[in-house]
């Protein structure tokens, strides 16, 4: 059979080219027995590449046709990075952007980071014919085929979930989307106007979507609940299994800010990280002749705040709804002309639907549970209350088929069942802004084969709120690990 070496290569280049070959051939072995051994398919190709060369690769690059020598060098070029960059996106890093502002002040609106995979181990691909380095959407539509398709695999990684662990996962509640208005996700949509509204409204809601596992946005948030723990907030407090734990350094509630009627200025507010679209005024004595307003004492006394008037002639004088960190209030209750700060106090009512969205339960945002977390091999009895907080977990995310006949039988894949045991392992996330944060408190539990990695490196952070070069580049923030707890 011919050959085709490389030629010009003096026996110095071809002795480092053969110890370079064998050092790679070596580290793909051990990557195709970590990954799958189907990549030892490819083996072969490259014995062939460094030793044997039978093929003959420079084909391209050595035609006699310029035109086809400069595309070909492109095209491998190209190939190359893309293969490359996708396995590295699929086993190892993958790029991600923080679409919200539910984890400020740890990691904010803008920062783009990479997620470590090996940190609780990759997931073997599960729709793997995509087009390569797209998500779920590509120029408007999908960028992935539904077949062949293959079930949940974990491959070993580094360690695993871990209390206050910040988590990059699969949106859970994800799999099936109204395009049209993607949030609040469509169980809480169909819980508040109805699924038929929800699916014949295209002007309103767009064309409902299902999607796999892997193909869901991904979502940020901190891990708080671990699987088989009972998970309850207290008046704003976390417990696990009825005792308090320590809050994330960084977090955030909303609070209701009075001051004499003095603006708060944008420096403070740059000072203190405040970003413009998280800070309302909500009254001015400026606006209202008289200073105060029946309207605003009502909402006031409807939001469960106490302010006084500061003044005959200023009313209530400003007053502001924003986030804070107990630092941040502890310096803003220093200045001067600050009176009052509350906290927001949820009720059922400004709370929103919270999980499950179709259970009434009387639980809000700052008072849920308890509830308890599935864990892989708990069994769990089946009655109507179990089934509102666990139905999904039976039927979306374990795949069994879920039916409760009128005389109150309650059948799993057919068979009538008054126990079920958990497949995954199951977790609750929360937000460190916890009063503007959609998380697990909205839409349940993740489970395993939703955890994609660990948010590791900080690389770039831009500020939207502000002129690229005034102020949009976070320079302090670039470049750096993330510490996470």
């Amino acid at each position: 059979m011919k050959q085709y070496p490389i030629e010009g290569l003096s026996p110095r280049q071809q002795t480092l080219r053969k110890i370079k070959g064998g050092i790679f051939i070596s580290l793909f072995i051990l990557f195709a027995l970590w990954a799958s051994p189907w990549w030892l398919l490819l083996l072969p190709l490259l014995v062939d590449f460094y030793f044997t060369r039978w093929i003959n690769w420079r084909y391209l690059r050595s035609h006699p046709n310029p035109l086809v020598r400069s595309l070909g060098a492109l095209v491998e070029d190209i190939l190359f990075v893309v293969i490359t960059v996708s396995i590295i996106f699929t086993y190892f890093f993958q790029n991600f952007a923080i679409p919200s502002s539910s984890l400020e002040k740890t990691l904010l609106i803008g920062d783009y980071l990479f997620v470590n995979k090996l940190s609780y181990g990759p997931r073997a691909p599960m729709t793997p014919v995509a087009v390569p380095l797209a998500h779920n959407t590509i120029l408007g539509h999908k960028s992935y085929l539904d077949h062949p398709s293959f079930s949940y695999r974990r491959l070993k990684g580094l360690g695993k979930v871990e209390r206050n662990d910040l988590v990059v996962f699969n949106f859970p509640t994800g799999d099936t989307v109204a395009l049209g208005m993607p949030n609040p996700d469509y169980y809480t949509l169909c819980a508040s106007y109805g699924r038929e509204a929800v699916w014949s409204d295209r002007a309103q809601f767009g064309e409902v979507v299902y999607r796999p596992v892997d193909r869901r946005d991904h979502y940020v948030k901190r891990c708080i609940g671990l699987p088989g723990e009972r998970f309850e907030v207290r008046n704003k407090q976390v417990y696990i299994d009825g005792k308090p734990i320590s809050n994330p350094t960084h977090m955030q509630y909303n609070y209701y800010l009075q001051t004499d009627g003095t603006a708060l200025s944008q420096e403070l507010l740059d000072d203190l990280g405040i970003n413009d679209r998280d800070l309302q005024l909500i009254y001015d004595y400026r606006s209202f002749q008289s200073g105060a307003n029946p309207e605003v004492e009502s909402y006031l006394k409807h939001a469960g705040m106490t302010f006084a008037p500061v003044g005959a002639d200023r009313g209530y004088g400003a007053i502001y709804y924003l986030p804070l960190t107990q630092e941040m209030k502890a310096r803003l209750s220093q200045e001067p002309y600050v009176k009052a700060i509350q906290v927001e106090i949820a009720t059922p009512e400004s709370s929103g639907l919270v999980y499950p969205v179709d259970y009434k339960t009387p639980w809000t945002k700052d008072n849920y549970g308890p509830l308890l977390i599935p864990r892989k091999g708990m069994t769990i009895r089946l009655h109507p209350a179990a089934l509102a907080f666990y139905h999904r977990c039976i039927r979306n995310y374990e795949g069994h088929s879920l039916e409760t006949r009128p005389d109150g039988t309650i059948l799993i894949d057919g068979e009538p069942r008054t126990t079920y045991t958990f497949a995954m392992d199951y977790y609750f996330m929360l937000g460190d802004n916890r009063d503007m944060s959609a998380d697990s408190r909205y839409w349940g539990f993740v489970p395993e084969d939703h955890i994609v990695g660990k948010p590791a490196f900080l690389w770039l952070s831009l500020n939207s709120e502000r002129p690229l070069l005034q102020g949009g580049i976070r320079w302090s923030r670039m470049m750096r690990l993330i510490h996470d707890k």
